[in-house]
């Protein structure tokens, strides 16, 4: 028996010593012959098709198979997006050379702007993809200025060439004009049919730069992502400057000082594929044994390196951190399901950091969290998730945005829940300044729609900052807007207002004093503290309106007089008044007697007025939810 143990254990160390084909391979590639690099452009233009036909010509997929391979939400593939950046890596034959490819899908929706700018971290050139039949559109450019700012090489794509809308002399004339990137240096492809793909790859190798780095040196490697495994714990998606890491060594984060243990490396070639070592230039994952339990410990932009040489290590720049721009109240639509569904967040947030997530209670919902997103389509795919996942049930408060009080003594507060707004008298006198966060909108559309566009930016408060033709039918605008005005569906009614043929893209504009008030509805003089929220001055007549008018649809008639009541302040905006149900106390009088039957009326008045002091409004929790679904 003990013999069988000993030729069981001593056949495992043979194997687990022989390098697979693949790492013999990848052995003999010099770092010369690596090439990272990503995938950037407008949201909808191509890019996870693109990266498709790159793994099937690579031979790292099979061809035929599973369309966006690298989008691995079922909301990506439900939708057609890419929400999370996701890397794979290739080897790829050129000129009887093998070389060393990494690639990067990214998103091409603004929200999820910094999964790109983590994304140029590791690599050193991108793929600048157009649609030809779309052209140069806002994020395009927003992520052209990005990778040029960081010194990347760009290889610009012109994509869909197959369509009967194409046009790519318009689509190379907008490069030029607009990029400053040649004509001559861009590469057209159809994605979806495969057509000249194969030019792509030679473009890559010839035109973007090796990774600088040196095997001999002490190890350093970045932090690029991290996810969440039931079983391995956090799994790091890393880039290896300097140095080599393999299973069992010893690493220490310079940002925490904690130490761990290596159990695992590989690449992502596409799935999770190990390997004995990942060197300089490389990009791969790590796992640590023991497991690192909390993604929070895996703090995006840190530097790892062997233990004992952090004093010889200089850490590498990080990243900044996103903020939360947009704020939702979650709830249970059963209090019962409280549980699943905080364990249903908690598993979500631990693979999306820039969820921000803290306990709230309401009155009228209960139990609940405040959660902070980077945007509006963030939290809607968070909400897919929440219901395809986890088959979750919960109630989402509309996106509200924060707001700053600076006080008279000098203190400034950020605050994101409207029942924390300063409206008494007391506190409102020490207060010198309410101020709303502000966006810079960059708008690209055709001419014939312009009118309707400078129409809807006017009368959403914007103040226009530049108006230019960069083609002789497109027009760029610049817009200063309220970040709350562009939360309430900006988008959307945009994308109505131009046919679907507008294109937005947002940075930061900083704060701005504004005359900011905090809108309440009062059902029965008592405030439901679910639906209040802080907006402009300038919207309190028209939603106030509004809010009455809706819920009062929802709310059951009781057995006394219901006022609902939309108030600022001691202001009352709007009323709405449901009336009560009315016992008809005359029918048994047979006689005329006009004093009994004022007698009568006036006893049902008086028991009306009693049942309404000592009576509580019953709202149903459905009436809410029939109501924040409709906001």
């Amino acid at each position: 028996m003990r013999n069988c143990i000993l030729r069981g254990t001593t056949q495992h160390a043979q194997s687990s010593s022989t390098a697979s084909p693949l790492e013999r391979r990848l052995a003999d590639i010099p770092l010369e012959r690596y090439r990272n690099f990503c995938i950037v452009a407008h949201v909808d233009h191509g890019k996870s098709t693109l990266s498709d036909r790159l793994l099937e010509l690579t031979g790292t997929i099979a061809p035929g198979g599973n369309k966006q391979i690298l989008d691995k939400l079922d909301v990506e593939r439900e939708r057609g997006i890419t929400v999370k950046a996701q890397t794979c890596s290739m080897i790829y034959n050129y000129k009887g050379q093998d070389y060393l490819l990494h690639l990067v899908d990214t998103p091409g929706h603004v929200d999820f702007r910094a999964e790109v700018s983590r994304s140029y971290a590791s690599c050193g050139g991108a793929l600048l993809l157009v649609d030809a039949s779309q052209g140069v559109q806002a994020q395009t450019v927003a992520n052209f200025y990005l990778a040029f700012a960081q010194g990347l090489a760009l290889v610009p794509v012109i994509n869909k060439i197959d369509l009967p809308s194409a046009n790519v002399p318009w689509a190379l004339e907008q490069i030029k004009n607009n990029l400053e990137l040649e004509p001559d240096t861009a590469v057209f492809v159809s994605a979806k049919t495969g057509k000249n793909v194969e030019a792509v790859l030679p473009r890559v190798i010839e035109d973007m730069p090796a990774p600088s780095g040196d095997i001999d040196k002490p190890l350093k490697l970045l932090l690029v992502d991290s996810w969440y495994s039931n079983y391995k714990g956090v799994i790091l998606l890393v880039r290896v400057f300097d140095g080599q890491v393999k299973a069992g060594d010893h690493v220490t984060s310079m940002a925490t000082g904690k130490k761990y243990l290596v159990g695992e490396v590989g690449i992502m070639y596409p799935n999770e594929t190990a390997q004995t070592v990942l060197r300089a230039g490389q990009v791969g994952y790590l796992f640590f044994n023991p497991n690192m339990k909390r993604s929070q410990e895996a703090k995006v932009g840190d530097t790892y390196t062997t233990v004992g040489q952090e004093k010889i290590i200089e850490a590498l720049p990080g990243f900044e951190e996103p903020k939360p721009m947009v704020f939702v109240a979650a709830f249970p639509v059963d209090q019962s399901d409280h549980q699943h569904l905080e364990d249903s967040i908690n598993q979500i947030v631990l693979n999306d950091r820039s969820v921000t997530l803290e306990k709230e209670s309401s009155e009228a919902l209960g139990l609940g969290w405040r959660m902070g997103f980077l945007g509006s389509l963030h939290c809607s795919v968070f909400q897919d998730r929440l219901r395809q996942e986890h088959g979750a049930k919960v109630i989402i408060t509309p996106p509200t945005v924060p707001f700053k009080v600076v006080w008279k003594d000098g203190r400034e507060n950020e605050i994101r829940n409207a029942n924390d707004f300063p409206e008494d008298d007391a506190t409102r006198f020490k207060v010198a300044d309410l101020q709303e966060p502000f966006v810079i909108a960059t708008i690209t559309l055709p001419e014939e729609y312009l009118g309707k566009v400078l129409e809807l930016c006017e009368s959403n408060r914007g103040v226009q900052k530049d108006l230019h033709f960069f083609t002789s039918t497109q027009v760029v605008l610049k817009y200063h807007l309220p970040l709350a005005q562009l939360v309430d569906d900006f988008f959307g009614k945009m994308k109505g207002a131009t046919k679907g043929y507008a294109t937005l893209d947002y940075e930061d504009g900083g704060w701005q004093s504004s005359n900011i008030v905090r809108l309440q509805l009062l059902v029965n003089k008592v405030p439901v503290d679910a639906v209040a929220r802080v907006v402009h001055n300038s919207q309190v007549d028209r939603l106030g309106r509004q809010w009455v008018t809706k819920f009062k649809e929802f709310v059951d008639r009781q057995m006394f007089e219901v006022v609902l009541q939309a108030v600022v302040g001691n202001r009352v905006i709007s009323r709405e008044t449901i009336k009560p149900f009315r016992k008809d106390v005359l029918q048994k009088l047979h006689a005329s007697d006009a004093g009994r039957r004022r007698k009568l009326l006036e006893k049902q008045k008086e028991g009306k007025k009693k049942l309404k002091a000592v009576g509580n409004v019953v709202v149903e929790h459905q009436a809410f939810q029939k109501f924040l679904s409709s906001q």
